[in-house]
């Protein structure tokens, strides 16, 4: 498992220690906190630097390491994101090969409709994360024709230890209001951690070893009702305020421009990625995972939020 020590890679450790398998975890970190990884072992390990000396023998890796984030340089996202990759498949090159992507190599620029899998990888996107997810699938499904290889596509992760989604609206609340872009009736897949880690464990043990598949919860949500359940469960008393994307849009360009020529290492609070996965309908097609691997999706639920 490499990623091991953050949100995805270790909720997928502590699952699969618990049904009974050996899990090794690896991560850049010295280690993660007692409890993260569940049962597994636990080795520091930055693939950047290339493929792992002595690696340990493994039937199957899921690969969830990379560098998350709607801001950066261009050749950190690459250096993770692919090379690294690339190093971890090349590290166990007989091994069953999981690869954890993102719905966000679909293209950003215009709404995603119940999307099928041969929509992706697209042509343009907005930022170096979404291009370098995109190209480090290329990798992984050019080894497809030599070793057996998964790649699943969740959207919009979250649950207890998320550090992206939940964090992020709520860091948006003013006062009584939530700014949001849109008109609130777009309709949104999300995927829950425990989803995606029913996912990963069918991916790791089941009989299919190849393919793509979208991985969300098992029906998509209208976006303010999500928000408002958020909200509710964290018993803000705030509410969704919509803003219009016509005219949010230019101004997150300039925004972004902006960051960029003072070299700004922090991201802007409005980013034209940001906003495209929320403004527009943004909904997956999982009848492929369904119908090869047996998915069973939960529906989505922020039940038990105000302790994540």
């Amino acid at each position: 498992m490499t990623g091991a020590s953050g949100f995805v890679g270790g909720a997928v450790c502590r699952a699969l220690s618990a049904a009974g398998h050996d899990v090794i975890g690896f991560g850049r970190r010295l280690a993660p906190s007692p409890g993260h990884l569940g049962a597994a072992a636990y080795r520091q390990w930055d693939l950047t630097g290339g493929p792992l000396a002595d690696p340990p023998d493994a039937d199957a890796v899921v690969h969830c390491a990379g560098t998350v984030s709607d801001w950066g340089p261009r050749r950190e996202f690459f250096a993770v994101n692919v090379d690294g990759t690339s190093n971890a498949l090349a590290t166990w090159p007989g091994a069953r090969f999981v690869h954890v992507s993102t719905a966000s190599v679909y293209d950003p620029r215009r709404p995603t409709v119940m999307a099928t899998e041969d929509q992706a990888p697209a042509g343009r996107y907005l930022n170096a994360y979404g291009e370098s997810k995109a190209q480090a699938e290329r990798v992984v499904l050019a080894a497809v024709t030599n070793r057996p290889a998964i790649v699943l596509r969740p959207h919009a992760v979250y649950g207890p230890g998320d550090t992206t989604l939940l964090p992020r609206v709520l860091a948006a609340v003013r006062g009584r209001r939530l700014p949001a872009v849109g008109d609130g009736r777009q309709p949104i897949s999300l995927t829950s951690i425990g989803n995606l880690v029913q996912a990963c464990s069918l991916a790791v043990c089941g009989a299919v070893d190849r393919g793509v598949f979208n991985v969300t919860d098992a029906a998509p949500v209208v976006l303010d009702d999500a928000l408002r359940a958020i909200l509710a469960a964290r018993a803000i008393t705030a509410r969704p305020v919509y803003l219009p994307l016509a005219a949010v849009w230019p101004l997150a360009t300039v925004v972004e421009g902006l960051y960029r020529l003072a070299r700004s290492p922090r991201p802007p609070r409005l980013t034209r990625y940001a906003i495209s996965h929320l403004a527009v309908e943004r909904t997956l097609d999982i009848t492929a995972a369904r119908e090869a691997l047996g998915y069973r999706p939960e529906p989505t639920s922020f039940t038990g939020a105000p302790g994540w």
